[in-house]
């Protein structure tokens, strides 16, 4: 039976599960986007959510908090300082999961588990650099063709 069974335990014990948790919170802040399971990626939202909600507000209280599931100061202080800002204005879903298909050694699903704000690709709100298209012709072959033009002109008036 499954009786209050509310999360995922994966498992695992809880201190082990614990300490995963906040590894994987602590790498998601620092880079951006890890690769893991499905399954631990849906735990890890759901982990990393409130923490970012609360470092909306930055007070000593919040970062206590947050300090005592990371673990670190370094993912305390960049949690705070730069991811905090970037979603200030966001109510929530700031972990985004993209399964990416199954693992070679035991086909277990994979997933990407990235912070929503840091990627332009899906973020149309984001300064992204303009693609460029390669049909018609470029900016260099008109001004030869215009320059071209001139000489031909010049050389028409020397005559």
């Amino acid at each position: 039976m499954r009786h209050g069974k509310k999360f995922n335990h994966l498992g695992r014990q809880t201190a082990h599960r614990k300490a995963m948790f906040a590894n994987m919170a602590c790498s998601l802040i620092e880079h951006k986007r890890i690769n893991t399971t499905v399954a631990k990626a849906k735990a890890l939202r759901q982990f990393v959510e409130p923490l970012i909600t609360k470092s909306k507000e930055d007070t000593t209280h919040n970062r206590r908090v947050v300090f005592s599931y990371l673990r670190s100061k370094f993912a305390v202080t960049e949690l705070f300082k730069e991811v905090s800002v970037k979603v200030a204005d966001r109510p929530g879903g700031y972990v985004r999961i993209i399964k990416l298909g199954n693992r070679q050694g035991d086909n277990a699903p994979m997933a990407m588990v990235e912070l929503v704000d840091y990627n332009t690709t899906y973020n149309p709100n984001a300064k992204a650099k303009k693609k460029s298209t390669r049909r018609g012709r470029t900016k260099k072959a008109e001004d030869a063709v215009v320059e071209t033009v001139e000489t031909t002109e010049e050389i028409k008036k020397d005559n």
